[in-house]
């Protein structure tokens, strides 16, 4: 294992149930604490505590600040910045004015709702959905067509939207390049279906699903025509736009979503804004029947 790694594993420790560590959203900035000595004081005893706390030795980078306000009105968000072989990490803690206090976690304003940051972040606008576009409740799933997991979910899936057609689910491209050869892409391939049809959207996604595993880099453009050929897409216009910056840009798109999220992981669901990172399906059930429930509907 690398030095970079077993920082990153350090500061994972540091950043446990941080937004920027997770699937939840990372919240916007709040503004910066105007500096003065007391505060660089701070940020000093801060970087040498969380150094003290992670043995992080002199040859790894620490900075800190500039200092903001946190939710809390006696403690200040404080990011931090960590840097070991031209690897970087970012994430944040919060520290009590008073300089006694350190916590790690997430802080929460009790009277407003926890997952607005997420549904701002949620654009759906030209994304492939399923159900009512006035829906009450709506399912985001960011999935990658190349990961095992999302499968399992797309089995799923199938069941749960049949169980809520009051429901809208809509699906977001998240491939993980850096892993999966192919899965980029698909999701490309996946895009310009949608884009000749909506409808045809579904047949590519379910068969690229369905054939997950006889699905490699070297096969994955034959197939993804193949596909739009038997949902019935103009095989030529398909191919042109597998071959264009549009779709691409879209992807593209998709995926600068999920990671101001906060995604870094496949799947990835948001009910209403609430996280789902893997997509458990008895989990992602009982968070529908909350929202449903919230909204005064019951489930079909």
């Amino acid at each position: 294992m690398s030095r970079g790694n077993l920082l990153l594993g350090s500061l994972a420790l540091l950043l446990i149930a941080l937004p920027a560590a997770g699937q939840t959203a990372k919240p916007d900035p709040a503004p910066a604490v105007a500096t003065s000595p007391e505060n660089e004081t701070l940020l000093k005893s801060t970087e040498a505590f969380v150094r003290r706390l992670f043995a992080w030795g002199p040859e790894i980078k620490v900075t800190l600040g500039p200092l903001a306000q946190s939710p809390a009105t006696d403690f200040y968000a404080v990011p931090v910045e960590v840097t070991l072989d031209n690897q970087k990490e970012n994430g944040e803690v919060y520290v009590s004015k008073d300089g006694k206090t350190l916590l790690r976690g997430e802080i929460f304003d009790m009277h407003a709702d926890p997952f607005a940051d997420n549904v701002a972040k949620l654009h759906l606008q030209g994304s492939p959905s399923k159900g009512p576009a006035d829906a009450k409740v709506t399912v985001v799933e960011f999935a990658d067509f190349e990961c095992p997991h999302c499968r399992e979910l797309y089995e799923s899936m199938q069941g749960i939207e049949a169980k809520y057609p009051q429901v809208r689910f809509v699906y977001k491209n998240f491939p993980l390049t850096t892993i999966h050869p192919w899965a980029e892409t698909a999701a490309i391939g996946a895009r310009c279906a949608y884009e000749q049809s909506p409808e045809a959207f579904w047949k590519v996604h379910d068969a690229i699903f369905d054939d997950q595993d006889v699905i490699s880099a070297e096969n994955v453009w034959d197939k993804l025509v193949s596909y739009a050929t038997q949902a019935g897409l103009n095989a030529d216009m398909f191919k042109a736009c597998l071959s264009s910056a549009g779709a691409q840009k879209f992807v593209d798109a998709e995926r600068a979503d999920g990671v101001a999220l906060g995604v870094n992981s496949t799947p990835t669901v948001y009910v209403d804004g609430r996280p789902l990172a893997g997509g458990d399906p008895q989990t992602l059930v009982q968070y529908i029947d909350f929202e449903l429930a919230a909204h005064g509907e019951a489930k079909k």
